[in-house]
């Protein structure tokens, strides 16, 4: 299941884990939690169906997240079932969802989540944005995801992202590869 990316040497981390809770930058009190967590605060997926549908279109990235309920519960059957998820809610509404996803044919079949590659896809609301809620999700995501025994991580990116991507490297990811619109970053976790 190796495959041919590069990964940073060093591992990053510690990462924060969830259940926590933090107040944002403009004050409000954001949960964060593992989607199917057993922290007594679960989270249900209509929650988090509910903010994809309300995900303004034009914050879409690389044609995802999906629009029209159907096709964004379709999307995300597989991401739940497969992948590991985080998700940040404010007074019980989901404003945000990080996920890992297993980039093998079958992960079922992989008995070492440290043998699978985990492609990373954070979304926030827009009216959430620029409030510390993205950095704390990933942080959480990648936290998480260490303790489950996951060791490398990658995504891409809009090159003309630079608020993301500085995000990505302040948490510990390197860039690893480019293509001609998008940005290839990784990071190891153990």
């Amino acid at each position: 299941m190796r495959g041919s990316r590069v990964y940073p040497e060093e591992p990053a981390g510690p990462f924060p884990t969830p259940p926590s809770t933090f107040e944002d930058r403009e004050g409000r009190r954001i949960d964060v939690d593992a989607l199917g967590g057993d922290d007594g605060r679960e989270v249900d997926l209509d929650a988090l169906v509910g903010m994809y549908v309300g995900f303004d279109p034009a914050d879409r990235a690389q044609g995802i997240p999906p629009t029209g309920e159907d096709r964004i519960r379709d999307w995300l059957a597989p991401i739940v079932d497969d992948g590991i998820n985080v998700v940040a809610s404010h007074e019980g509404d989901v404003v945000g969802h990080a996920t890992l996803v297993p980039d093998a044919d079958d992960p079922d079949a992989v008995d070492d989540l440290g043998e699978i590659e985990w492609e990373l896809a954070i979304f926030v609301l827009q009216a959430y944005q620029r409030a510390g809620i993205g950095t704390a999700l990933l942080e959480h995501l990648l936290g998480h995801a260490s303790d489950l025994g996951v060791e490398r991580v990658w995504l891409t990116v809009e090159r003309w992202n630079g608020p993301a991507i500085a995000v990505y490297e302040r948490v510990g990811f390197e860039i690893c590869g480019s293509e001609s619109f998008e940005q290839e970053m990784s990071i190891r976790l153990a």
